[in-house]
């Protein structure tokens, strides 16, 4: 269970790096990943910036990395 904690912070990064070169090459929706774009307005910070996402690719990157979590052992 301890591992499954500790997978979902990598699941997060590598479903972010995928989908932010994914997502900004134009690749549409990716296909099967599905994935979306978040536009994020702060106008009293001046940030303006889009998010790209996959909640299926997230729940692959967290599994892949779970595994490899088990397998590395104590």
């Amino acid at each position: 269970m301890i591992a499954l904690l500790k997978a979902i912070p990598f699941g997060i990064f590598l479903t972010i790096v995928v989908c932010l070169f994914m997502g900004s090459g134009g690749a549409g929706s990716g296909g099967m990943l599905n994935i979306r774009h978040f536009d994020i307005d702060i106008n009293e910070l001046n940030l303006d910036f889009r998010l790209y996402w996959s909640w299926v690719l997230f729940i692959g990157a967290t599994f892949l990395a779970w595994v490899l979590l088990l397998m590395m052992g104590d």
